[in-house]
């Protein structure tokens, strides 16, 4: 399936539906973050214009819609205000934002991981911005994904640090629309052909803020799993005063000017990453080269996983139902040893129990007939005690319509 075609799933056509689309009993959740340098007061009311109802400080916008929609575009709001953006409609479209300076994200880094049109990279004079969206074609959604962003937005972080595992996760998300589609590469056999890009190390212990954007982007865990066979172990990274005092004492004298003019203007954080970046190894950016994996065989290699994991899950809930069938056979056997010592003594619970005339005794007292009947099952005069006992005993509650129901509905016959 080329990039960018309308997602199938089981051979059932569905069309994405558009950012901002109106649909019954909608419902819209917008946020956008500043981190690198809070809005002005004049950038704050030109936001405002934009949604009277929305809660927007220097640093934050969030609104609610569930009738109408927002007048804005967040395309153009993170060119002009914000660096990081998390969007959800209750149709099932999810959609994360980071803008990022073209100083901490090279674009052409960012396009290799880039799966039209779920993620896509796009450029302004001076940042870089990572666009990666989620559908879920069965329109499901959580009700308490307004906080997510907060647990997110640490991977901007890790990325402006060079950390390409977000980029990564973002690029498996997208391919992950083809999962289970047996159409995927009917139309164009080359995508079948396409390589992942190159994988970072550390997929297998990925940070909170990580997992965080993995799970809003629905990456599927088993993609997750194909993927961290082929990421190496993270690098350890020590911290080094001495060499980091040696790095700013060469750094050339228009390049502190240009640190010390972002801590001027208020991006202390952006001015720290640069300072570091390059210094020391940070976690996630050593990735290996292509070639790897083509895409079709890292969607079978995830198949065969989910598949393995499906029979093993199979077996072991076997292995559990076969131990309670034994553990209730045991236990059958020993109250049937029980009641043969003494069998009388159970007539006489099973009459008490009948005369309470409560619900709860009566299903009691007919689980204990069930294990007398059960005692006495067999040719020869002990069972035929029984049926005359049994018979007795129904004949003397016969007006106890309840019980005399619950026997027959547990099948106690004389037959």
């Amino acid at each position: 399936m080329p990039p960018g075609a309308p997602s199938t799933r089981r051979g059932v056509d569905r069309r994405v539906p558009a950012l901002g689309e109106r649909t019954v009993s909608e419902y819209q959740y917008y946020e956008f973050l500043a981190l690198d340098r809070p809005l002005t007061t004049t950038e704050q009311a030109e936001v405002r214009a934009l949604s009277t109802r929305a809660r927007i400080t220097a640093t934050r916008f969030t609104n609610e819609y569930e009738w109408g929609d927002f007048k804005g575009s967040p395309d153009e709001l993170m060119r002009r205000s914000y660096d990081a953006h998390l969007y959800f409609a209750n149709w099932g479209t999810q959609r994360v934002m980071f803008r990022l300076p073209r100083t901490l994200l090279d674009p052409e880094v960012a396009e290799q991981y880039c799966v039209d049109p779920r993620v896509t990279v796009s450029v302004t004079p001076e940042h870089v911005i990572l666009d990666m969206v989620s559908e879920d074609e069965s329109g499901y959604w959580k009700e308490d994904l307004d906080d997510s962003l907060s647990a997110i937005v640490g991977a901007r972080s890790e990325l402006a640090a060079g950390d390409l595992r977000p980029l990564y996760l973002a690029w498996l998300s997208g391919c992950g629309t083809w999962e289970g589609d047996e159409d995927a590469f009917e139309d164009e056999g080359k995508d079948e052909d396409i390589v992942e890009p190159p994988v970072p190390a550390g997929l297998g212990s990925l940070t909170a803020s990580q997992r965080a954007l993995a799970d809003f982007l629905r990456v599927d865990a088993d993609l997750l799993d194909a993927a961290a066979e082929a990421s190496p172990a993270l690098p350890k990274v020590r911290d080094d005063p001495p060499a980091l005092a040696v790095r700013i004492a060469g750094l050339p004298a228009s390049e502190k000017d240009r640190l010390l003019g972002l801590l001027t203007a208020g991006q202390e954080t952006r001015a720290r990453t640069e300072l570091l970046r390059g210094f020391r190894p940070q976690p996630g950016t050593q990735p290996l080269s292509p070639p790897g994996r083509t895409v079709a065989e890292f969607l079978y290699a995830a198949a065969d996983r989910c598949e393995r994991r499906a029979r093993e899950a199979a077996a072991q809930r076997a292995a559990q139902q076969a131990l309670r069938e034994q553990q209730r056979a045991a236990a059958r056997r020993e109250r049937l040893d029980e009641l043969a010592r003494d069998p009388e003594a159970a007539w006489a619970e099973a009459e008490r129990l009948i005369n309470t005339r409560t619900p709860a005794q009566y299903d009691a007292a007919v689980a204990l007939l069930k294990a007398l009947q059960e005692l006495a099952r067999g040719p020869g005069e002990q069972y035929q005690e029984f049926c005359r006992r049994y018979a007795a005993l129904r004949e003397a509650h016969c007006r106890k319509a309840s019980f005399i129901t619950r026997l027959e509905r547990a099948g106690l016959t004389l037959v």
